[in-house]
């Protein structure tokens, strides 16, 4: 297994990249952001409860003084960087939405900064500055751009990095306590619990769950969450971790090809050149595999959608 251990984080980290299908296909369908939000997480906590049954039941024990951990990984890191990515996406380009998200890490070591007294060290600052270059490009800032994004869309794009990275604060905490398998799992049961009675989502008639939409949410919840998670995580077991990270920045690539090549979005140079410096932040921050990486709830230390 571990001669294809690598492929198997590349597979995984594909997968993430994938989820932009999924959204689209659900947005032209009828539902909002916030919606799409909630049938991932319910469909993914299905998967996953089953999974853990089979597997090992006793994973689902914690301490209930631990649930604040959980409401972290749940609902302020899960739901609101799903719901921004997914507005970012609905209000621009796919491509533009995956590099914003991509922020993240620079989030993470700010705030591992405050929390965790994690040193900056000259490769973070370097990182730090490559992703604000970046962003001003993509985001239309230089060159002067302002008719291609809104400023609604970029804010809730940079929120959507801001959320992914919360998770490296809330789920450090509670891998200390558990395995990824129980935090991944409560993360989703959190966020579900929280979005199932207050979006409504459910209370839609009968003539919208037909099975074109089931067949999208099944993929949403399934192949860009539940299985990711399992492939990158088995892969973990046979790759350090800073290898599997640097391997799992093949996601926005993905996100941003199938933007281009499915729904065709049109990037400018300046757009493409900004990707490149956002990407290769990424490599910059985790090289060393010394920083825990924004929403990975399977002990990841790279990123993932």
């Amino acid at each position: 297994m571990h001669k294809f251990a690598l492929l198997l984080i590349i597979l995984g980290a594909a997968l993430w990249g994938s989820i932009g299908i999924f959204v689209q296909a659900l947005y032209d369908l009828g539902f909002t952001p916030i919606e799409v939000v909630t049938i991932r997480v319910t469909v993914a906590f299905i998967f996953l409860m089953v999974y853990v049954l089979i597997k090992d039941a006793k994973a689902m024990k914690i301490k209930w003084k631990h649930f604040p951990f959980f409401i972290g990984t749940g609902i302020f890191s899960i739901v609101l960087f799903n719901w921004a990515y997914f507005t970012a996406i609905q209000e621009m380009n796919l491509s533009v939405a995956a590099v914003l998200l991509y922020t993240g890490p620079v989030f993470v070591t700010i705030l591992a900064r405050i929390f965790f007294k994690e040193l900056l060290t000259k490769q973070k600052i370097a990182a730090l500055f490559t992703t604000f270059i970046g962003c001003i490009f993509v985001i239309g800032l230089f060159p002067l751009n302002t008719g291609t994004l809104s400023f609604y869309g970029i804010m809730v794009g940079l929120i959507s990095g801001f959320g992914y990275a919360l998770y490296s604060i809330f789920g450090k905490a509670a891998l200390s306590s558990y395995s990824s398998l129980t935090t991944t799992t409560y993360t989703f049961l959190v966020a579900s619990a929280a979005l199932l009675p207050t979006t409504g989502l459910f209370t839609k008639g009968l003539e919208v769950w037909n099975a074109e939409v089931l067949w999208y949410s099944i993929g949403l919840g399934l192949l860009p969450t539940v299985v990711a998670y399992l492939l990158y995580t088995t892969g973990l077991h046979y790759v350090e971790s800073s290898k599997a990270s640097i391997a799992s920045t093949i996601e926005p690539v993905v996100a941003a090809l199938i933007g281009v090549f499915i729904f065709h979005d049109v990037l400018g140079g300046w757009q493409t050149f900004g990707m490149l410096l956002v990407i290769s932040a990424v490599f910059l921050i985790n090289i060393k595999g010394k920083q825990p990486a924004p929403m990975k709830p399977l002990e990841k230390s790279g990123t993932g959608v």
